[in-house]
Parts: structure tokens; C-alpha cells; sequence
């Protein structure tokens, strides 16, 4: 929560620094009020013993991690593992019996000064980290919760790897592994650990006028585990179903990482929500709890909603105020651990082509899952990270949760509402953003505005639709910086993608992600070739896969038909390995026996400089089947009629194959699209 107690609004601290988890450092004496001593104190829990710090350069014998056994079990004796639960980090000293728990021992990135600290369940059996196997404890033991354990150690490694090799795309596609566990709670194993002591800023929500206000990771942390006991306090549960609709405030994310600790299930949604997708949305979506945002809550006034309504921030008749979670300070303490496997997300997908799919993510599939996603954005600690998406749909969970955080980077939140492509460049430098990813759409909106400000970007990112090789080049000349196109979808990560260590060519998504095996199967005969319908293969078990379509099972049983999951995409492969996506199955059409892709041709007419949109449908021929037809939206200055009509077909001629060019167009106002900026080609047809 923002509350003044604790002092979250101001100016960003600095991020204290730790040691590197291998280096080992001295434990910081413990405190009366340290969050341990309040956890007990509210929890009414024993005090447990503190067990041998471990100091850099002091102290005798070999201090080497004790490896789990086969099912993921602590080896040594049976008092040990009793002493020293599943997720302790335990080290073993030659001639002692008793194995010492290793604490103070955290990021390089940090300052020396975490404790490992035992949360016990509520009556819950202890975390198994192990690679296979139940969880299944003869009784309550102590739990790790948000400590590091041996998952938390697992997802460090892999991602510490892709760091290592983020100029490197062939070597971190080679050693990558994708890390599993049976447990993991990302919210709980890994951004509280990040977090602690932590006054970096997590979040800087941005204004038009230049200011930010800031939230650190601490104060994340501590105020999403206020908010998790005070939904807990209202009836939420483990598996129930919340819909969250709100915009770019900082309650977004607390409530999010507090539905995450809760292992509640996420629905995202946007604020331009209508009242009939709202009914869909909590019809179709098994919705369970809604919080809104205050002003939004009369959508739902006549909606049936089992469980809790509430409200962001503020007093509603019959909704509960949000403010009042402020009141409960405690720790939160989880219930039990999270199997990997629990449903985590549900998503609602744009439906450019037909109604929205029910997606179904788990608290591995996306939070882990978003590691081939963060090798292709290539952020780093210490980036400041800026994402126009809006909030409910997948590419903001990606971009602006849990890429940005895995790094330990900053999230830049722009103003709530439509980006303004005319301020964006002076926000983005305001803000020093080193990293920034839009969609085509917003970069071309932004094209008559790219010189009046100089960002100082290191990475820059394009996804949803290739961007046309001249905008790439006016934002190289510009800024400085090679704009990176990447293809990913709602029911997956981040698949394919041009990665820092590679250099953009123009219409191609780039090469396969780490983690994926990426094949293209001719829809028509089932072969694999160089061409076809875009397909993971699924032989691995590629972790950020849907589980499904949680309201279509006939819908799942053809995604995931055949071992592999099915994009619905079509691309071709060329000798090098690079992928280019030439549009949806629905959309690439054949005109005179030539396979038509909108992409190729739109990024054709885009060059035109009287060109400010254009999308390319087929139109009914009755000899070739469908032609090309463009839909364009005139650029400021440019008058639209027969004229320039003329002038485009004869621009498509200069650079286009007799069978490609466009045969007709026409004009209008704007292109239809979706709140996450697809075009809507169905409408157009």
C-alpha cells in the first residue's frame, strides 16, 4: 500500500548493495522489531532458533551445499533434516555432525544484511523443491516463505545464465535449461527476496508535467503483504478467481503480487471495460472477487459476484474500501507452498479474428516461463524499463511485471489512459529510460515527434506486428538505437525475437527464443519444412506454454494437438535460422495461386509518406480468388481521394511483383483495433 507510515512517496533511494550469494557474509544481528520478531509476535509462533552464520574469510572446513536427493529431499541424518527443513540452505563442515544453516548470504547486487527467516504454514506441509513428487509431509514444518530457497536458486541460475550470454543468442540458446521445481511462488521466492531492505524503486509512476512518484521494492513487498492478509481476512482463498480491473496505479501491482503470495487466481483486466464484456468476463471466467476501481464499479451493479466486490481507492455502498488494507501491517503468512502447476492467470486474448479465448497460465508458465522474454528485451539490474501496454492483457504482465522485476530492474508506468506519442519522447528521457518496447502502432504514431527529444535508450523493442524497415531506420537516426521486433502470444512467451547480440533485419522476427524448439508444419499435409503454420514443439516441456483454454476444451485438444502447440501463425524459415511471421492462418490468403501476406504489403505502402496506417484484406476476384485491397489512413497534410489513391497503386508497383500489388484502395478515418493495438482485419474485410 501507499501510506504515509511508510514514507513510499518521495524521492528513489539508493539500492543497497549485498554480496554475491557464493561469497557469504556475516549475519546482521537480530532485532526486536525485525519483520521475524513481528511475524512471531503476530502469528503468535515460537522463536526459532538462529542457527551458525557463516562469515567471508573466518571459520574452518569445506562449506559445500548438501544436494537434494532424487525426490528433491535433504540428504544427512534424520535429525538434521528435521533441524533444518526443505529450503534451507545448509552447508557441511567436516567432523560436525549437525549441518549450519547458511544466512546473510544474498545478491551481489544487495547489501549484506538479510537473514534467512523460518515462516511457519497455517497447519501447511513444508515446501518441496524437488524436480518430481508430491508434496506430502507427515506434519506442518517450517516453510521458507519468500527466503531463498532451491527454487528461488534454480530460477537465479537460469536467469544469471542469460544475463551472462545476453549478447550471445546461439550460446544462451545452447545452455539454456529451463529451471523447474515442484514449488515456486514468485511473488513469495523471489520478489520479496530481491526486495528486502531494498529502497530502489520497484515502480515510478509518471506524469505528464515530468514528475514521478516512486514505490520502492520494500515498500512493495511490506504493502502487498498488507494486502494479502486483508484479502485473506475477506474470504480470499487459495484457487479463487479475482478480477482485477484497474489502471496504471500502484495498487495494480500490490494487488497482484498479493493475489499471487495468496496463490489467488489473477483475470486482468482493462479500464475501458464495457458492461458486456464485464458480464462475459466474470461469466466466463469462473470470477469469484472483483477489485475495481471506484469509479468503474456501476459496471457491475447489476452482475451477480459470489464472493467480495472491492474498491480502488474509496468508499462504494456495498463494496469494501481498499484503503482499510493499510490497517493490517503484519507479515503475511502463507498457507502452504505453491505447486508450480497451480493456475496463477487467466487471460482474455485480443479476438482480432473471432470472440476472446480464456487462457490459463501457472505460477511457472508465466512468471518463469517470461525468461526467454527477458532475453529478448535484454534488460539488466539497475534498467529503467518503460512499456506502453495497457493493463489486462498478457503483453503488460510481460513487459511491465515480470521481465522487468526478474532483472531487478525499475518499471516506468507512463500516465494512465491512450499514450500520447507527442510527449513520450521528452517522457522517456525525463525519465531516463534505458530500455523501452511499444507496439508498431505507437511507433508510428511517435514517428512525427521522434527529434524532439534525444532518450537515452540502450534497447529498444517493437511486438505484435513487424515494424516497417524505414521506421526502424528514422528511429536509428534519430535516437541511436536499433529498434528489436520479437513475436510472442496471450498462450505463451516470448517465442522468437531479435535479441541484443544479433542485428535487426527489417520484417524479420528473429531467431527462436532459449527454451523453445521452434518447427513450421504445413497445415494441409502435417509435414515439417521451411514454411507452415508457426508450432513449439512440446517434446521438451517448453515451461511458458498455456495449460489450456480453460472455458474450450474441444479448443485445447486442437492448440495442443499433434506435440506441439499451435500459433495459428504462418512463417517461413530462411537458411540462417531466422524466422519471419507472415500473419494469422485466417489472414494470409492466395490470389492467383500466390500466398499473400498483409505484412509484406503493408510494410510496402507504409513507406509512402503520405501513408499514416495502412492494412491490407483480400477482396473477392472471381478468377483469382481474392486480390489484395488496401485500407489506408491518410497522413497529415495529405488529402485522400482518387489522386493519392492513384499514387499508392503506383508506389506498389515500383517495389511489388504484378501478383502482390494491391489491386484497390481506399480511406478512412482510423483503422479499427483492439485496446491492445491489433487490427481488427475482420472488420475490414
Amino acid at each position: 500500500m501507499l501510506a504515509e507510515r511508510r514514507g513510499i512517496v518521495g524521492a528513489p533511494g539508493r539500492a543497497h548493495r549485498r554480496p554475491h550469494p557464493d561469497a557469504g557474509c556475516a549475519p546482521r544481528p537480530g532485532t526486536a522489531d525485525s519483520r521475524a520478531a513481528r511475524l512471531r509476535r503476530a502469528h503468535q509462533l515460537p522463536e526459532h532458533g538462529r542457527g551458525h552464520g557463516l562469515r567471508h574469510g573466518r571459520g574452518g572446513g569445506d562449506r559445500r551445499a548438501v544436494p537434494p536427493d532424487r525426490r528433491g529431499r535433504p540428504t544427512g541424518s534424520r535429525a538434521a533434516r528435521a533441524r533444518h527443513p526443505v529450503g534451507a540452505h545448509q552447508v557441511v563442515h567436516p567432523g560436525r555432525q549437525q549441518p549450519t544453516r547458511r544466512v546473510g548470504v544474498v545478491h551481489a547486487r544487495r547489501r549484506c544484511d538479510r537473514r534467512q527467516r523460518p515462516r511457519t504454514h497455517r497447519g501447511g506441509p513444508a515446501a518441496d523443491v524437488g524436480e518430481a513428487g508430491p508434496v506430502t509431509p507427515s506434519r506442518p514444518t517450517q516453510y521458507w516463505a519468500g527466503r531463498r530457497t532451491e527454487a528461488h536458486q534454480r530460477f537465479r541460475a537460469a536467469r544469471d545464465l542469460l544475463l551472462r550470454h545476453r549478447a550471445d543468442h546461439r550460446a544462451a540458446y545452447a545452455e539454456f535449461r529451463w529451471p523447474r521445481s515442484t514449488t515456486f511462488n514468485w511473488a513469495l521466492e523471489w520478489f520479496d527476496v530481491i526486495a528486502e531492505d531494498n529502497a530502489a524503486s520497484a515502480l515510478e509512476l509518471l506524469a505528464n508535467d515530468g514528475t514521478a512518484r516512486r514505490v520502492s521494492f520494500a515498500d512493495l513487498s511490506a504493502g502487498s503483504d498488507s494486502v494479502a492478509n486483508w484479502l485473506t481476512g475477506l474470504g480470499i482463498r487459495r484457487g479463487d478467481r479475482v478480477l482485477i480491473v484497474l489502471g496504471a496505479q500502484h495498487e495494480l501491482w500490490e494487488c497482484v503480487l498479493a493475489c499471487l503470495k495468496i496463490g489467488a487466481v489473477v483475470i486482468p483486466s482493462y479500464p475501458s471495460l464495457t458492461r458486456t464484456e464485464a458480464a462475459d468476463r466474470v461469466r466466463r471466467g469462473g470470477v469469484r472477487h472483483v477489485v475495481c476501481r471506484a469509479d468503474l464499479t456501476a459496471l457491475f451493479d447489476d452482475i451477480p459476484v459470489p464472493g467480495g466486490r472491492i474498491a480502488v481507492p474509496g468508499s462504494v455502498p456495498g463494496w469494501s474500501d481498499y484503503s482499510a488494507a493499510a490497517l493490517d501491517d503484519r507479515p503475511f503468512l502463507p498457507t502452504g507452498p505453491t505447486r508450480s502447476d497451480e493456475l496463477a492467470f487467466c487471460y482474455f486474448t485480443s479476438g482480432t479474428t473471432a470472440a476472446p479465448k480464456l487462457v490459463g497460465h501457472t505460477h511457472a508458465s508465466y512468471p518463469v516461463g517470461h525468461l526467454s522474454s527477458l532475453f529478448w528485451n535484454g534488460l539488466t539490474p539497475g534498467d529503467r524499463h518503460l512499456n506502453v501496454s495497457a493493463p489486462g492483457w498478457a503483453k503488460h504482465s510481460w513487459s511491465s511485471l515480470f521481465v522487468p522485476w526478474s532483472a531487478e530492474a525499475t518499471i516506468l508506468v507512463p500516465p494512465d489512459g491512450p499514450a500520447r506519442p507527442e510527449l513520450l519522447p521528452r517522457l522517456l528521457m525525463d525519465a531516463a529510460a534505458t530500455t523501452f518496447c511499444a507496439p508498431p502502432s505507437t511507433w508510428q504514431a511517435m514517428r512525427p515527434h521522434l527529434r524532439s527529444a534525444r532518450p537515452p535508450l540502450r534497447e529498444a523493442m517493437s511486438a505484435g506486428e513487424p515494424l516497417a524497415g524505414d521506421l526502424s531506420a528514422e528511429i536509428g537516426r534519430s535516437w541511436g538505437v536499433a529498434v528489436r521486433d520479437g513475436y510472442g502470444q496471450t498462450e505463451t512467451t516470448g517465442l522468437i525475437g531479435t535479441t541484443p547480440g544479433l542485428t535487426p533485419r527489417a520484417g524479420w522476427a528473429g531467431l527462436p527464443l532459449p527454451g523453445y524448439r521452434i518447427v513450421l508444419r504445413d497445415p494441409a499435409t502435417g509435414r515439417f519444412g521451411d514454411t507452415g503454420e508457426i508450432c513449439v514443439d512440446l517434446t521438451d516441456g517448453p515451461v511458458g506454454v498455456l495449460v489450456g483454454y480453460l472455458d474450450d476444451a474441444e479448443a485445447t485438444g486442437r492448440a495442443l494437438a499433434d506435440g506441439v502447440y499451435h500459433t495459428g501463425d504462418l512463417g517461413e524459415r530462411d537458411a540462417t535460422g531466422w524466422i519471419r511471421v507472415l500473419g494469422r492462418r485466417d489472414d494470409v490468403f492466395k490470389s492467383f495461386d500466390h500466398r499473400i501476406s498483409p505484412y509484406e504489403l503493408e510494410a510496402v505502402l507504409g513507406r509512402h509518406p503520405a501513408v499514416s496506417e495502412v492494412a491490407v484484406v483480400p477482396r473477392a476476384h472471381p478468377i483469382g480468388g481474392a486480390v489484395p485491397h488496401a485500407v489506408v489512413v491518410a497522413g497529415r497534410g495529405h488529402a485522400p481521394g482518387p489522386a493519392l489513391g492513384e499514387a499508392l497503386l503506383a508506389h506498389a508497383a515500383l517495389h511489388l511483383a504484378p501478383d502482390l500489388r494491391p489491386r484497390s484502395v481506399e480511406f478512412a478515418d482510423r483503422l479499427p483495433r483492439t485496446t491492445s493495438g491489433k487490427i481488427r482485419r475482420a472488420e475490414l474485410r
